[in-house]
């Protein structure tokens, strides 16, 4: 029922422009609500530009489940002139021909993070700036490094620092593991680009069978199989934030969005963040990002008001305004980076992380690599999955993991 509520809201929303002065031009921005400071900080923001831009009015319409609201809006063939677009979704929707692209459109593209550009990258065509982002890093618990005796880590550390400390914190007598592993691709995928290995090469060939991908994937089940870490659910915990908040994992390789599911729910805890381990080819970690996106099929006044609201919304006082904002995703220009660390500074002062710390997380931004698969992958997600679980429960080697999602990736492309 809310579905088709949301829906509904965006048809009136998009009906506004006939129904608005002659002169005057009405914009829907369609996304989430992810929480109250975000909503203020973009409503603000788009006061701003109204207050500069009068002949323009701009209507922001969340939704609860803003994919499917949109693929409903899709279908009609009326849907909003600006929406949010996650990472996962550019080649679905690009390849719908519902994106416009956005190549000479975004203002001074060179100022944002060069590897979000990349995110938002489909064929060759740049389609939309990046709204903010986050990153993966790792989180350590201070307590339990010092009771080991250990340096806390760096991000000089390597994947034998990574084993190693967490050999030395697992304690199964009180049910701490040393690294909590969760079965998923987009967590195992860091080690895979460390490793200098790839899903597909340049040429567009699945690439992710060879000797690369097995020594990474080798090192990631080793974790779980020699007993020195596992899955969440294994430290009776529902996801990695929750078992390290908890004290039942030592280390965690979570994004910035844990940053205030700690400091909420687990305010006591003494912990740091570091940028990830590096591997043999280096740094890597994975960026999870959201864009502006503008509709395809608008044209002439309103499709320039439309990256006029876009460009706003992302130039460096946008940045800014997400930096401000006390919600957790960061600013995807380097402009802002300092601005981002001095907004968690009063929220986290009296508790047990410094703010410095999350320095690590916009560290990423810069050797980060994109969470986004071709049209139709997710029977190869669930495919790699569903093997990791069997790995960890030492019911499948990293062949044979490789092997079934190798399949399942070759008849996706042949479709």
């Amino acid at each position: 029922m809310f579905k088709r509520f949301a829906f509904l809201l965006l048809v009136l929303a998009l009906a506004l422009p006939v129904m608005a002065q002659d002169d005057g031009i009405t914009i829907t921005v369609a996304g989430w609500s992810s929480n109250p400071a975000e909503d203020a900080a973009l409503t603000e923001r788009l006061a701003e530009f109204m207050e500069a831009n009068p002949d323009i009015t701009v209507n922001f319409v969340p939704s609860t489940d803003h994919n499917v609201t949109m693929q409903t809006a899709f279908a009609s063939g009326t849907y909003p002139e600006v929406f949010y677009i996650d990472s996962s979704r550019l080649p679905d929707w690009a390849t719908a021909g519902v994106v416009s692209i956005g190549d000479d459109q975004i203002a001074d593209p060179e100022g944002f993070y060069a590897p979000l550009l990349d995110v938002f990258t489909f064929e060759g065509d740049l389609y939309c700036p990046p709204k903010d982002f986050s990153t993966m890093a790792l989180q350590y618990n201070k307590d339990l490094f010092d009771a080991a005796g250990l340096e806390y880590p760096t991000a000089e550390w390597t994947w034998d620092d990574l084993y190693a400390a967490a050999e030395a914190l697992t304690d199964a007598e009180d049910g701490v593991i040393g690294l909590v592993t969760p079965p998923n691709l987009e967590r195992w995928l860091p080690f895979l680009y460390q490793n200098g290995g790839a899903i597909f090469n340049e040429d567009g060939e699945y690439v992710m069978d060879d000797e690369l991908a097995i020594e990474a994937l080798d090192f990631y089940i080793s974790f779980a199989s020699n007993g020195v870490g596992g899955t969440p659910s294994a430290v009776d915990s529902g996801w990695g934030g929750e078992a390290f908040g908890r004290g039942r994992a030592a280390m965690a390789m979570e994004g910035n969005w844990v940053i205030q599911f700690l400091l909420d729910n687990y305010p006591e805890l003494n912990w740091g963040v570091a940028e990830l381990p590096m591997g043999e080819a280096g740094q890597a970690t994975m960026a999870f990002t959201v864009c502006y996106g503008v509709a395809a099929n608008v044209e002439g006044d309103v499709a320039e008001a439309a990256w006029q609201v876009v460009n706003f919304l992302t130039d460096d006082d946008g940045a800014a305004t997400v930096a401000s904002a006390s919600f957790g995703p960061m600013p995807t220009r380097p402009s802002a980076a300092e601005a981002y660390l001095a907004n968690w500074e009063a929220r986290t002062e009296g508790s047990g992380v410094d703010f410095n710390d999350f320095s690590a997380y916009i560290a990423g931004g810069d050797y980060s690599y994109p969470w986004v698969l071709p049209v139709g992958f997710q029977p190869f997600v669930d495919a790699f999955n569903a093997g990791l679980q069997r790995g960890f429960d030492g019911q499948a080697t990293a062949e044979d993991i490789l092997f079934e999602a190798a399949a399942v990736a070759e008849e996706l492309m042949e479709e």
